[in-house]
């Protein structure tokens, strides 16, 4: 496996696991929707989020909690181009993904200082995107999704979740090649056109898909799969994040994409102590 990520003029080693943060830009997302208000409260959320322990900051213009409003492209590009400059323009050798399907978004965000695309439905919203992650074979997330934000709750069916996402990815990885593109990090989805019951099987099962030998990127922070069966709400699960990042970690994810840094790095630490590498 690929034990580094180039972005930009830096390469974000994975020789242990690293940690994603979590900014999302729009009014409406699960748990954060809202929060940064202004320049202000970016610069500082981004400024803590390194301090903790961040290697890459993964920005979100377009909500894809379930049933989430459509919007434009034009009201993305709003949303999330002014931050990428500001970002640009107070953090020099930050690394940013952005969280996006849409290839015009993208290759704006790429020329604004993005070093990474986070894409939910796997080139099949636009397919075009493929053409500008291999333009510089940009390092390129894969994830699995059943349907659409509007519509992935709604009754999702597997015969066999993992080996359905796990053929799923060997289609996506052929067509990836075919395009000269080999910076890929998979993310199995967690909660994207998935019942809880299917993403534990996911996340029980998910040394499985180690054997694509592609990093792994999990991304379960807060979500419904812990809070519902629990009864609680999402603002009340950073132990249960914890919990599950830490059953991830052992199971061989190298990316946790995460709300909660600081709780994330002492699992990542936890977790190299226990294969004695401290």
């Amino acid at each position: 496996m690929n034990l580094k990520i180039s972005c930009k003029d830096s390469a974000i080693s994975l020789k242990s696991p690293v940690i994603m943060g979590i900014l999302n830009l729009t009014p409406d997302s699960f748990y954060d929707g809202g929060k940064y208000k202004n320049e202000q409260d970016i610069l500082q959320a981004v400024q803590k989020m390194l301090d903790e322990g961040a290697s890459i900051i993964d920005i979100g213009a377009y909500s894809s909690r379930p049933n989430a409003k459509h919007i434009s492209e034009q009201e993305e590009l709003n949303r999330l181009t002014p931050v990428l400059q500001l970002l640009q323009t107070h953090f020099s050798k930050i690394n940013i993904s952005v969280d996006t399907f849409r290839a015009n978004v993208a290759k704006e965000a790429l020329v604004n200082g993005a070093c990474m695309i986070n894409d939910i439905s796997a080139f099949s919203l636009d397919s075009d995107l493929l053409t500008v992650i291999a333009k510089k074979n940009t390092p390129y997330v894969l994830m699995h999704m059943q349907g659409k934000p509007q519509n992935m709750q709604e009754k999702p069916i597997y015969d066999d979740v993992v080996l359905e996402v796990k053929q799923f990815f060997k289609e996506k990885i052929a067509l990836l090649h075919k395009k000269g593109i080999t910076n890929i990090i998979l993310d199995v989805g967690f909660g994207f056109g998935k019942t809880a019951k299917h993403n534990y099987q996911l996340l029980n099962n998910l040394a499985e898909f180690k054997t694509f030998d592609l990093p792994l990127l999990v991304g379960i922070s807060r979500k419904s799969m812990l809070y519902k069966p629990l009864g609680k709400r999402p603002m009340d699960m950073l132990n249960a994040t914890s919990v599950a990042n830490s059953i991830a970690l052992g199971k061989g994810a190298n990316i946790l994409r995460v709300h909660d840094i600081k709780e994330a790095k002492e699992a990542i630490l936890i977790h190299e102590f226990l294969q004695l590498k401290f």
